[in-house]
Order: structure tokens, then C-alpha cells, then sequence
């Protein structure tokens, strides 16, 4: 079983999350991360995952040109990310830049390909998922571990 984590990062924050939820997928057991930026990531990558966690820095209070070109681009396979796990994440450079939209336009887009939507776990901050202003502090990327390994135990459920 595979979990895509796939991002888009123009100053580094995002991949730096990205990372941290990929280490919290493979704490799961039996499931692997594929760490992927929006530029690299296939079709093939898509196909072959049970889930998806998706993160982008904000722009104009939604996520990045780039990321979304990756679920436009995509939008062939749509019927076959059914029911797979989805979850989002987001970067900031300012406490209210709008992580929250940013996430939710991520979700938007999972939504629409069929897709079982995970927030954090409420041991993290139990909203709509991971985020952090700047460079993730630790706690920022405690609770991107926890997002990676909630996402891989729910594909666990669910696949398994």
C-alpha cells in the first residue's frame, strides 16, 4: 500500500512539511510514502496510491497554480480515486494568510474525484489539516506526523 504525498514549494516550508508527513505515513507500518512535487508526480503515481495528502504554500487564499494544474490535468482518472483516503496541508508566510482556505480548496478538488477526506487527528489539532506559518516549528511537524500516520492507518482500514 502506497500514500502519495505530494506538494508544491516554491521556498522550501511546504516540502519541509511534505517531508514530515511522509516520515509520519511510514510510522504506520506497512504503508509507504511516495514523496512527490507537483512537477514530478504521474498519472501512474496517482493510480498506483491509496491515498493522497496534498499541500501547498497559500496563494491569494487558495493553493498554488502549480498543484492545481495536477488535479486539472488528472481529472481523467477521476472515477478510479474513488474512495481512496485524501487529507491537505498548507503553508504561510502570515498567522491569517489563509491556510484554511488554501486546505479547503484542496479538499474541494478531492472531493470531486471521489475521495474519503481525513482532517488532523484530534491529538494534532483535529481541523481540516496541517499547517504552519514560515518554517514548521515542532510542533508544526509533530502534527504533520501525526496528518501522514492517521491518513496511512485509515488506508490500512480501508484497503486492508
Amino acid at each position: 500500500m502506497q500514500v502519495l504525498v505530494l506538494y508544491h514549494s516554491r521556498g522550501g516550508n511546504t516540502k519541509k512539511l511534505a517531508e514530515e508527513i511522509a516520515s509520519g505515513v511510514e510510522e504506520a507500518g506497512e504503508v509507504k510514502a511516495l514523496l512527490k512535487s507537483a512537477t514530478e508526480v504521474t498519472k501512474e503515481d496517482f493510480l498506483d496510491c491509496e491515498g493522497v495528502i496534498a499541500g501547498s504554500p497559500v496563494y491569494f487564499g487558495t493553493m498554488a497554480a502549480e498543484l492545481k494544474a495536477v488535479f486539472d490535468k488528472f481529472v481523467s482518472v477521476r472515477k478510479k480515486m474513488e474512495n481512496k483516503v485524501g487529507a491537505a496541508f498548507a503553508t504561510s508566510a502570515d498567522a491569517s494568510g489563509g491556510k484554511e482556505t488554501t486546505i479547503m480548496s484542496i479538499i474541494q478538488a478531492m472531493l470531486i474525484y471521489g475521495m474519503v477526506i481525513a482532517g488532523d487527528p484530534l491529538d494534532a489539532t483535529g481541523h481540516y489539516g496541517t499547517s504552519c506559518v514560515g518554517a514548521p516549528d515542532e510542533k508544526a511537524l509533530s502534527n504533520a506526523r501525526k496528518l501522514g500516520k492517521r491518513v496511512a492507518m485509515l488506508v490500512k482500514k480501508l484497503r486492508g
